[in-house]
Parts: structure tokens; C-alpha cells; sequence
């Protein structure tokens, strides 16, 4: 396995394929990043020699964003918007969509499960107020 900032790429894969498991590296990154190193990208991994792997290290490092640093930038980043109170700081305070989804109908992943609010059946009402009545009273009085 090839260990490239940090993380061990599969064996198995191509590298063109096998670079986007690096966290920043997309697919228009890894065309960019093999024409600056001049590696075919139809190689498997465990064919590159170890110059060939040094050569998108070094390109890496030089040119792109990933791994532990971007992510340190974009919580950076996120950290500022909710400082400066902007809209989408509060959006992500929130933990809600903030590029301006609807959240009525979808969403469903940040918002979580759907809690139902409004009716209830007879028989579901009886049993929720007969449990609140056997409840005893907590904390009866003003705290000291």
C-alpha cells in the first residue's frame, strides 16, 4: 500500500481512482494533480515506484489543500460565520441546511427523525394524560 499525506491507498485500485480517497482531492483535482506529475493514471498503485510516489507527495504538499489542514480550514471558517452572526453562521449553529434547501418537506438528514406535532388519537391522548396525572409533582417549590 501506498501511504500518501497520511492515508494508505488500496492496492488494487487505479490511481486516478485511489487518489480521491485523499479528503480534498476530487476527481478534476487528480487530472490536474497526475498532468503536474506526470504519472499515468491508469496505473495500478502497487505498480508505482516509490519516485513516482514522492513525485504527488511533493505535489501535494505544494499545491493542494487536504487532509487535516483543509479540514482545520473549513472549521475555521465555519467558527468565523458563526462569530460574526451571519446568516449562515446561524444556519450552521442551528444544524440546519444553509445554501438555501427547502426544510418543509426535506432536510431530513440534518433535522433528524420527524417528531409529530398537533393530533393525537383518543386512545393515545388517554394514555398521555393518565401518565402525566400518576406522575407526582417534581420539584414543588422555588429553589433555595
Amino acid at each position: 500500500m501506498a501511504r500518501v499525506a497520511g492515508i494508505d491507498l488500496p492496492n488494487q485500485k487505479r490511481v486516478d481512482i485511489a487518489l480521491t480517497y485523499l479528503y480534498g482531492i476530487g476527481r478534476s483535482n487528480v487530472h490536474r494533480l497526475l498532468l503536474l506529475s506526470q504519472v499515468d493514471g491508469t496505473k495500478k498503485i502497487k505498480d508505482l515506484t516509490e519516485e513516482e510516489v514522492s513525485k504527488i507527495q511533493k505535489i501535494l504538499d505544494k499545491e493542494f489543500t487536504v487532509e487535516g489542514n483543509l479540514r482545520v480550514q473549513i472549521a475555521g471558517n465555519v467558527k468565523r460565520l458563526k462569530e460574526i452572526g451571519s446568516y449562515r453562521g446561524l444556519r450552521h449553529t442551528r444544524n440546519l441546511p444553509s445554501r438555501g434547501q427547502r426544510t418543509r418537506s426535506n432536510a431530513r438528514t440534518k433535522r433528524g427523525a420527524r417528531k409529530t406535532v398537533g393530533a393525537l388519537k383518543k386512545e393515545i391522548r388517554a394514555q398521555v394524560d393518565q401518565a402525566q396525572a400518576a406522575k407526582p409533582a417534581e420539584g414543588g417549590g422555588k429553589g433555595k
